[in-house]
């Protein structure tokens, strides 16, 4: 198995290359050379069996079977719920797939943990150390953080928008109390933290000199992570029958990896529905308008507070038909201009890719966080909450509709007492992070100051 670049102008590279590097040399998102097929898993596979037969057929023969087993092991051993993502059904043909059972309460620890156990095995085995950098809009940072507390290979350093993430999402990765992690408040949106991790790992004699890599959803291993869960829910529900997966979206990265799965065999169709929020960029490219910086909403549901979603280049690659050169020329013009028409192939491909979107307002997120509650008892964060709402409005008749639930409601408890008067504490797994002080320091939105704290870092711990 061979990684290639988005952009087309990069040699390709293993698995554990792709894995360890997050961007291409060229500014790309890895992506593979050719999507291998799976078989599909039966209803009785564990999560930890499923994880085995995906990862190391994305793997090729860089990594042993036995190692991506026994990562998968210690990855998902944490986990509240024995299945991982088990599957909740809300209503006739309505289901919820709950993502929410790891140690940081959110989606992001599925995908985080794996790579964590892969980044400490490979380092280990290499006897090296590397810097990681991480942009987040809220869940990413504080899975990335305690997925990586306390490694003897890896120096993590966090970005995220000063007050633009929640209290109790900022709190998960800054109370890790683990020295090896490092968090950066940035004064400005994610777009802008996003584009200083992408800046920095471009800049290849900085890159090279600090050990940097990305663990964001740019970093391939997260997708092939995250597409498992696809493959579990098919298998659950009917290895044959046709489902509707409804992903609340910013960056892209979850519903990227429904189409990954798609593309493995894993599905029996692919018919994903985008669920945004006011910053409704997807719903925009999928219409084949062009890419376009602009300001970010604050809204309710802030981990989807996203105006460029990284993600979209490998599908945009997919969708021109894999035309390195025409992505290349489209982002190079976006970097110039702030705006980038996508190429002519692209836009009539992507309205028959079996992707479509739904906008939700904030009023419309409160309003299904109550019918949800009133309907079910379920309490469900305000993502989720954006993803049931588009579900109701794109009901599915030929098969069952799975919404994912990316996040538990304690992570938003100002939204969750706004939305139902009701206080909802944490679980017992997150209320370590309370006991622990917070630390971060804040700063511009500026590649010079992340620089400098980066190489400040790197100096320490040499």
């Amino acid at each position: 198995m061979k990684y290639v670049s988005t952009r087309g102008n990069a040699e390709p590279v293993d698995f554990v290359t792709a894995s360890l590097m997050g961007l291409a040399p060229d500014g790309g998102l890895f992506s593979p050379e050719t999507f291998p097929q799976v078989e599909r898993p039966n209803a009785t596979a564990t999560y930890v069996e499923t994880a085995t037969r995906i990862l190391s057929a994305f793997a090729g023969g860089s990594l042993p079977e036995q190692a991506i087993r026994d990562m998968c092991v210690r990855a998902y051993a944490p986990f509240a719920h024995q299945s991982v993502a088990p599957l909740t059904e809300v209503g006739p043909g309505r289901w919820m797939l709950e993502l929410h059972h790891g140690p940081t309460l959110a989606f992001k620890d599925v995908a985080m943990r794996l790579i964590a156990q892969l980044y400490d095995h490979i380092l280990g085995l290499r006897g090296e150390r590397m810097t990681i950098l991480c942009a987040t809009s809220g869940d990413t940072g504080g899975a990335a953080a305690s997925a990586f507390a306390g490694s003897k290979h890896v120096d993590m350093v966090i970005l995220h928008p000063l007050n633009r993430v929640s209290p109790t999402q900022r709190l998960f990765m800054t109370a890790t109390g683990a020295d090896n992690i490092h968090n950066l408040a940035l004064e400005g949106d994610f777009d802008g933290t996003q584009a200083i991790l992408k800046q920095l790992l471009a800049d290849d004699q900085f890159r090279r000199r600090t050990r940097l890599a990305a663990v964001n959803s740019i970093n391939w291993t997260r997708v092939a992570a995250q597409s498992v869960y696809f493959a579990q829910a098919q298998a659950q529900l009917g290895r044959d029958r046709n489902i509707r997966f409804v992903v609340p979206t910013g960056n892209f990265g979850d519903a990227l990896a429904g189409y990954v799965a798609s593309r493995c065999g894993l599905l029996t169709n692919f018919d994903v529905v985008a669920a945004v929020n006011a910053n409704d960029a997807m719903a925009r490219l999928i219409a084949g308008l062009p890419l376009k910086k602009g300001a970010t909403a604050a809204t309710i549901s802030p981990a989807m507070d996203i105006q460029l979603p990284s993600n979209f280049e490998r599908l945009l690659f997919e969708a021109s038909g894999r035309d390195g050169a025409a992505v290349a020329n489209a982002y190079a013009q976006l970097a110039n201009t702030g705006e980038a028409p996508l190429p002519k192939a692209a836009v009539a491909k992507l309205g028959s890719m079996g992707l479509s979107a739904e906008r939700v307002s904030d009023h419309e997120t409160i309003d299904e966080m109550k019918r949800t509650h009133a309907e079910t008892g379920w309490i469900v964060c305000p993502h989720t909450a954006v993803g049931l709402a588009a579900a109701r409005r794109s009901r599915h008749v030929d098969g069952p509709t799975v919404t994912l639930a990316t996040a538990h409601a304690a992570k938003f408890p100002e939204t969750v007492k706004q939305a139902l008067g009701i206080d909802v504490g944490l679980p017992d797994r997150g209320r370590e992070f309370t006991a622990k002080p917070e630390k971060f320091d804040t700063g511009p939105m500026s590649a010079d100051f992340v620089r400098q704290r980066v190489d400040a870092i790197v100096s320490k711990a040499a």
